[in-house]
């Protein structure tokens, strides 16, 4: 090989060398760049609720139900629409209706139970004030009706008998001394006025004297509520023969927590019902606040004045009060079966459109008796729904619950919030709860047994006797809380 040829191999060489020493260079550079679009984290932003209420939170936490508030991380596609879904079929056979949130006019008011009481400045007591026997009974019934002046008893009083015989003696001398000197007569008269002032102090000034026996009559008009006289007995000096009410007017007395006396003034106007009268409603005003407070159930007693003409209410009826506290005033208001109340907060149901609903966290006002004034959460034309929300309000939370578990439309995954079991049913409560026997559930790890359950709708077992064989689905509202959401008669076969 000559020399020419080894210095152009040698230049080659040389050049391949380089070339790969470049691309070995540039492949080891580029493999030491991290991937910053593999690698890059996500950011969180927040945690969502579970049940698509508008409630967030920076750290995780749990909802009321146990499930986990959902994580929401930077450029994630989050779900945007507001509530849940149903199908018009299930709408149509829940029964569901809505009604919108409006301006109305509602009262301030307070409700308050109360009780019927007798009027105290209508209360008589008949209690001679001397001694002796009674001989007859015109008025011998407890709740019998008395006018003022009707004889009620005739009695036997030796004193009275006595006193009454001095005064006729003395009015029969002062008309024998009319023709006397000015001294004698006024001697007869003082003598008059005595006697007569003692029987006035008897209370028995217009007292009739039979022979001996004396009539005492009615001082009132009013109702015997109490008779301890009875023929033949002794009676003593102050001892209570009757007591007789005019129930004309009546009082109810109803009990105010001590926060509330301030709203009430006298005089304000007050509706009253009894239970023994329904849809009929009595109309009196405030008469008087009591100046003490029950330290046991920290109450003070108001009392209210109603007319009773006709005889319908009877002291010691229980009975509810209504007490206007300020002037009527126009407030966003709902009907009150829209309210769905936990005992920690008021929810309602909110139509968004057909077939999509959404629960909506309220906070309340003053309330009438068929709405509610809404004063957060809601704005007026809103529809809420107002019958089947029960039910619609366990439809989310089945939703919500599978929206928790990453995949709503696998149907097996049903069946870890939705149980199916046989059983019998051992007894309906008649309030919305059942106890039944049930065969073993597998999907929950139960034996056997029996136990109670809640009724989403009470009108799932109208038609249920006990010993009924059934079918039977049920749902966890809460912990440890089973509530029933279908109920029928076992299927033959089964």
């Amino acid at each position: 090989m000559n020399d020419k040829i080894k210095l152009a191999l040698g230049g080659l060489l040389l050049a391949l060398v380089a070339s790969g020493s470049y691309w070995y260079g540039k492949s080891s550079t580029e493999s030491k760049v991290p991937n910053t679009e593999n690698k890059a984290e996500r950011t969180l932003l927040y945690y969502r609720n579970p049940m698509g209420l508008p409630d967030t939170s920076p750290v995780p936490k749990k909802d009321s139900m146990g499930m986990d508030y959902i994580p929401v991380y930077a450029g994630e596609k989050t779900e945007d629409k507001e509530g849940f879904s149903v199908s018009a079929a299930k709408v149509q056979k829940l029964g569901v209706q809505s009604e919108a949130a409006a301006m109305r006019e509602l009262g301030a008011s307070l409700r308050l139970n109360a009780r019927i009481a007798t009027d105290e400045q209508r209360l008589t007591t008949i209690a001679p004030k001397f001694e002796g026997w009674v001989e007859k009974l015109y008025v011998n019934t407890t709740g019998q009706r008395v006018r003022k002046g009707e004889p009620l008893f005739e009695v036997y009083s030796p004193e009275l008998v006595s006193a009454l015989r001095e005064l006729e003696l003395a009015k029969r001398g002062l008309a024998e001394l009319k023709d006397a000197d000015a001294a004698a007569q006024q001697s007869m008269q003082r003598l008059v006025d005595a006697s007569a002032a003692r029987l006035k102090n008897w209370d028995v000034a217009g007292a009739q004297l039979n022979g001996d026996r004396v009539t005492y009559y009615a001082p009132a008009n009013g109702i015997v509520l109490e008779k301890m006289a009875v023929e033949g007995m002794r009676f003593m000096p102050g001892e209570k023969l009757y007591r007789i009410a005019d129930l004309y007017t009546l009082w109810a007395i109803a009990d105010a927590a001590e926060q509330d006396i301030a709203g009430i003034r006298l005089g304000s106007d007050a509706q009253v019902t009894v239970d023994a009268l329904p849809g009929r409603t009595f109309t009196g005003k405030v008469d008087f606040i009591y100046p003490t407070l029950n330290e046991m159930t920290r109450t003070v007693q108001v009392r209210i004045v109603l007319p009773n003409a006709d005889g319908a209410l009877k002291p010691a009826m229980y009975a509810h009060a209504q007490i206007a506290t300020g002037k009527p005033s126009k407030v966003l208001t709902i009907p009150t079966s829209a309210v769905i109340d936990s005992g920690t907060q008021q929810t309602v149901l909110v139509r968004l459109d057909e077939g999509r609903f959404a629960p909506r966290v309220v906070t309340l006002g003053q309330r009438s008796d068929d709405y509610v004034a809404v004063t957060d959460g809601l704005t007026e034309g809103e529809q809420v729904v107002t019958r089947a929300n029960f039910l619609l309000d366990s439809e989310s939370n089945l939703q919500a619950a599978f929206s928790g578990m990453g995949d709503t439309t696998a149907p097996q995954k049903a069946k870890t919030v939705g149980h199916s079991a046989t059983g019998v049913l051992e007894e309906n409560y008649g309030d919305g709860n059942v106890s039944i026997t049930h065969e073993p559930i597998p999907t929950l790890k139960w034996p056997a047994m029996t136990m109670d359950f809640t009724l989403a709708n009470p009108s799932l077992a109208a038609n249920m006797k006990p010993g009924s064989a059934i079918e039977f689905e049920i749902v966890e509202r809460g912990q440890g809380e089973w509530v029933i959401t279908k109920l029928q008669a076992q299927h033959e076969g089964h």
